[in-house]
């Protein structure tokens, strides 16, 4: 009989040191490489400085020498519009958007480790918009450094004008009950300064730190538009772009919030610009840039809807746009898993459960969905167990054979015996988009911002029990008991189930089982920084998983009965599967191959 392989602590132990080596090497470069940046920081804010005070020399140049203003040399004025759901402001300067503030809604704040700042989209320069064109003398003209005077013609509606020589620019704003205000560019005589019959859109925007947890804040933070008639849509997170379609709509997406502009006509030739911001101090998380060409004849006539919205999906659904798509559930099984989720979640949530017990109760459902997966799975499990003495056997028998005629016998013992050694892996399989979709629901629903639970001030963001007083790379500089404690109950399952896997019978094939008792302490580094729903779904996952296994070991698998049956399929005349004849065909034809190769070499 072949010896039975024991757990190698030489190779758990090699794993262990590779890990501490990558990990001592990865902080080293980590502290490293942050001396230097902050050199290159350095030096690029001075440089971006001097720039910008060059920029704004040269726009007031600019404005002097190309443009006459009506209200030249006054100072900058503000009017403030207001709704149920936004608080807006208005600048002469530009006569653009100077500030966007959400009632309903507040920001998180590190100091009191909740949510109850203000939040804003836009709030002093964190944005502009405006037009750049040439005139007929060739100087650059940009609406953003133009002085505009204000006519307010309505509670809700607001008109600013400027003059260029003989051109007149108009910017009609108009507020809407809900998050949305209406825009409007007129111009008037345009063809007399400029020979061009295109104008550029520019928009800028930094996105504000809204959330806990900046590096989670920083995946969900980019650029997602719409087009074909809202049929398709894209996104950017880190990349540049330039896009050839008609632009339906383009967002500039954070986690739970988007400023969202959409033309009446659709935008051409869009190029735009993502930067994430380093400096782990700023309020902002991301700096955004786009432009677009707009045509006309004489005059410039274009209509546009602005957008502030939070991520609801049902409040984005309802403007039929495809707004719903915001929302990065993922797409094809995973989107509609999350939908299910995120309607079990409401249902649940309608009787007045607090979140983590919600979470709890989804948990159990998806189990008991689940459970007959997990009977199968567990039931290969066993037939294996009880095959496995005769597998033994087996080997040692044909120790001598080449692998082929080994494999060709255990496939054959697998027939007679009624055993499908895949069956075992495919519930596994089934459970996966599962684990997956999870990953994107807990970070990006709504309904879970801000929800405290136990220890964690906010479900969709990481919990944290210290604070280390330094930061770990892949780590952070916290400490997740939610991710520690779903790591401990992985380990105690993995123990259950690693005796489950068939060991490697061939020299030099890895023993998975090892991999398996890696995978807890990987996903302390996977998890530590996630959102604080997730860690707890798994954890509560888990422990559920443990309770069936247990169930199922002590009342509903039989191993004497499992053997008694197998021993009465070997005596069953069989028939072939489709699998298993196109297996034996591919062993056969190796065989032969294999033979014509011994006898060329002789």
């Amino acid at each position: 009989m072949q010896q039975e392989r024991k757990f190698d602590s030489n190779t758990l132990i090699g794993f262990i040191l590779i890990g501490l080596i990558l990990i001592g090497f990865s902080t080293y470069n980590y502290y490293n490489k942050s001396e230097e940046s902050e050199q290159i920081n350095t030096s690029q804010t001075k440089q971006n400085s001097i720039q910008s005070e060059e920029e704004n020399q040269t726009a007031k140049v600019q404005l002097q020498d190309s443009a006459t203003v009506d209200s030249n040399n006054q100072a900058e004025q503000l009017y403030s519009f207001e709704n149920e759901k936004l608080e807006l402001k208005f600048t002469s300067l530009g006569g653009q958007l100077k500030e966007v503030k959400l009632k309903e809604f507040n920001a998180y704040s590190k100091e009191g480790k909740d949510h109850h700042k203000e939040l804003f989209l836009i709030k002093g320069n964190s944005a502009s918009f405006g037009y750049t064109f040439k005139t007929k003398e060739g100087k650059l003209v940009d609406t953003r450094n133009l002085y505009f005077s204000a006519n307010q013609d309505s509670p809700n509606k607001i008109t600013f004008t400027t003059r260029i020589a003989d051109a007149t620019i108009n910017y009609v704003y108009t507020l809407k009950k809900d998050y949305s205000l209406d825009f409007e560019v007129q111009t008037s005589n345009l063809y007399k300064i400029t020979n061009d019959n295109l104008i550029t859109l520019n928009h800028h925007q930094k996105a504000f730190a809204l959330e806990k947890g900046r590096s989670q804040e920083n995946t969900y933070t980019e650029f997602n538009y719409s087009y074909e008639n809202f049929a398709k849509d894209d996104y950017w997170q880190s990349k540049s772009f330039e896009e050839e379609e008609k632009i339906d709509w383009i967002a500039i997406k954070q986690q739970f919030f988007a400023t969202v502009l959409e033309p009446k006509n659709k935008l051409v030739n869009t190029k735009g610009t993502p930067e994430v911001i380093k400096d782990e101090n700023s309020e902002f998380i991301k700096d955004f840039s786009y432009t677009s060409e707009v045509a006309f004849q004489n005059d410039v006539k274009e209509e546009y809807t602005w957008y502030f919205v939070p991520l609801k999906r049902d409040l984005l659904k309802s403007y039929g746009k495809n707004f719903e798509d915001l929302i990065p559930f993922g797409w094809g099984i995973f989107g509609w898993l999350n939908i299910f989720f995120l309607w079990m979640y409401k249902t649940i949530g309608s009787a007045g459960i607090a979140a983590g017990w919600i979470i709890f109760l989804m948990t159990i459902i998806v189990k008991l969905i689940t459970s007959p997966i997990m009977y199968k799975q567990h039931l290969q499990s066993a037939m294996m167990r009880v095959l496995k003495p005769e597998l033994e056997e087996l080997n040692e028998k044909n120790k001598n054979a080449d692998a082929l005629k080994k494999q060709q016998a255990t496939m054959e013992l697998y027939r007679k015996a009624g055993v499908n050694p895949m069956a075992g892996c495919l519930p596994a399989l089934l459970q996966m988009p599962i684990f997956i979709s999870l990953y994107r629901f807990f970070p990006n629903v709504f309904d879970l911002r801000g929800k405290s639970f136990l220890w964690a001030d906010d479900l969709t963001a990481y919990d944290s029990i210290t604070t280390l007083p330094f930061n770990i790379p892949f780590y952070g500089d916290h400490v997740s008991l939610f991710t520690i404690m779903y790591c401990a109950v992985l380990l105690i399952y993995t123990r259950m189930t690693a005796s489950n896997m068939q060991q490697p019978t061939q020299e030099g094939m890895p023993d998975m089982r090892v991999m398996m008792y890696i995978m807890p302490l990987m996903f302390i580094f996977i998890l530590n920084s996630l959102a604080s729903g997730l860690s707890w779904y798994y954890f509560v996952s888990n422990a559920i998983n443990i309770i069936i296994i247990l169930f199922i070991k002590n009342f509903l698998i039989d191993e004497k009965k499992i053997h008694q049956k197998m021993q009465a399929n070997k005596a069953k005349p069989k028939k072939k599967g489709k699998w298993q004849a196109r297996m034996q065909e591919m062993m056969e034809k190796a065989q032969e191959q294999q033979k014509l190769q011994q006898q060329g070499k002789k």
